[in-house]
């Protein structure tokens, strides 16, 4: 087992690295130091990928039956001391106990999932005539680096790196900086049931990501996480030639129809902004509701979130936890200031808690234009700005109003309001009378500045690998 004062893997060996520069990870509960952990040095990439390109070929090679095999048995792996991984980021970053088992189990069946799929990914051929055909082949495109974010780490992970694993690929993953025990610990799991080389950690900041992005020895970079990132990943990858994955922010909006209940439309409100303290790719960032049901949907969500309980993740009672971090609560916070300055209303909430640890109540806004931050911008925080529209097509008008394009969510009963949602909406899902859900094995790829490619479902085995055409003729002169 990896000793706690190691982190970074490089062909099946763990080592302090040789970065020599420390960062302190903070518990977001109470503000309280939960270890050091090193920013991996150039050096420290240059000796990660290596490990993963020797060890791409034999990987490669294996039967696609021997790779699903593995990824099968990291599953249980991670299974057997998911409540531990859990309890690690609930110290990390915050999360309510059951959200993180809950994404923890997330990335166990995503595991399992694609140790299913993965034998079955193929290509497929076309005859040319008698004595000739075509095979579109499917190959492994080598090297992938996974930098993953802090809000769901144990979910997100899973589902890059097992797509990458059984597919003939190897990875060098860099957790984000505020995750890093989780992101250590998971790799550690899942080493154990794979060969040396063919999974390897580095830790650090944003600047070993971007090293790691941008390595001529790596052939895809799967990142998760803010689009000013996102932005430079794009840009790196246009110089080294690797396929980038990116799933960049989002301001999903939510626009809520006449002739719906409007206790049951703020319920889905409340747990679209509010969830994971609003830490969630996918959370709703800003309101369009119908001025007919208006006044009592606020009501119902504002009387939601002041009867939210708030505290530490650890506690099984806590509804709303801790934001992940000083930082970002200031960012969040100084959104809705501004905000209500330029003339928005705090129905509730809006202010900094007082005591320890990095809370921030769930607020709601009311009289929110879309030219404020707070409705334009991502806030990532637990708040609903709500914008009353005075009629459905105006809602849709302005959700579709936005430079992110992850998703969107429509509560109505018309079908024809629902239709003129998933038709004309620029994003990559579109949700309609429920703000979360979805079946296993569902994917998107996000529009506009939120991204592009796959990142979930069977599309993301297509993503980690390249087509190759080839040609067999028979028949010799």
């Amino acid at each position: 087992m990896r000793p706690r004062d190691m982190w970074m893997l490089a062909g099946g060996r763990w080592s302090q690295g040789a970065g020599g520069r420390m960062f302190t990870v903070t518990d977001p509960a109470n503000g309280e130091p939960l270890g050091v952990v090193p920013v991996c040095s150039g050096g420290d990439v240059d000796t990660a990928v290596a490990a993963a390109g020797d060890a791409a070929p034999g990987w490669a090679a294996a039967p696609p039956a021997e790779r699903g095999a593995a990824l099968r048995a990291a599953a249980q792996a991670v299974e057997d001391r998911g409540a531990e991984l859990a309890a690690l980021v609930t110290a990390e970053m915050g999360k309510p106990s059951g959200d993180a088992l809950g994404g923890v189990e997330a990335g166990i069946a995503t595991l399992r999932q694609y140790a299913e799929l993965g034998p079955l990914h193929g290509g497929r051929s076309l005859q040319g005539g008698w004595d000739a055909a075509d095979f579109m082949i499917r190959e492994p495109r080598g090297t992938v680096a996974v930098i993953t974010p802090w809000n769901d780490p144990v979910a997100i992970a899973c589902g890059l790196i097992g797509a990458a694993v059984v597919t003939g690929n190897t990875v060098v993953h860099k957790p984000s900086e505020r995750t890093p025990h989780t992101g250590a610990m998971l790799v550690e799991l899942l080493d154990g049931c794979l060969p040396d080389g063919v999974l390897n950690l580095v830790t650090g900041d944003g600047g070993t990501g971007e090293i790691l992005a941008g390595h001529r020895g790596v052939d895809v970079v799967a990142h998760v996480g803010s689009t000013r990132a996102g932005r430079r990943v794009a840009e790196l990858t246009t110089w080294t030639g690797a396929k980038a994955l990116l799933e960049n922010g989002g301001a999903d909006p939510l626009v809520v129809d006449a002739d719906v209940d409007p206790s049951w439309a703020a319920g889905q409100a409340a747990t679209g902004c509010f969830a994971n303290a609003g830490q969630i790719c996918t959370s709703v960032e800003r309101v369009y509701v119908h001025e007919a049901v208006a006044a009592r949907f606020l009501d119902a969500l504002a009387e939601r979130a002041r009867t939210m309980r708030v505290g530490a993740g650890a506690d099984p009672s806590t509804e709303l936890g801790p934001l992940v971090d000083e930082r970002h609560r200031a960012r969040v916070h100084e959104q809705v200031e501004k905000a209500v300055a330029d003339g928005a209303r705090a129905l509730t909430g809006g202010y900094i808690l007082d005591g320890p640890g990095y809370f921030y109540p769930a607020t709601v806004l009311t009289g929110c234009t879309d030219a404020m931050d707070v409705m334009a911008a991502e806030t990532f925080g637990p708040v609903a700005p709500v914008r009353t529209v005075a009629s459905f097509d105006e809602g849709l008008d302005a959700a579709r109003r936005s430079r992110y394009g992850l998703a969107a969510t429509v509560l109505t009963r018309d079908t024809a309001h629902a239709q003129a949602a998933w038709r004309t909406l620029k994003t990559g899902t579109v949700k309609i009378n429920a703000v979360f859900g979805g079946a296993p094995g569902g994917a998107a790829t996000p529009r506009l500045a939120s991204g592009r490619g796959f990142g979930y479902g069977p599309e993301l085995l297509d993503e980690m690998t390249a087509v190759k055409v080839v040609h067999l003729q028979t028949a010799i002169p």
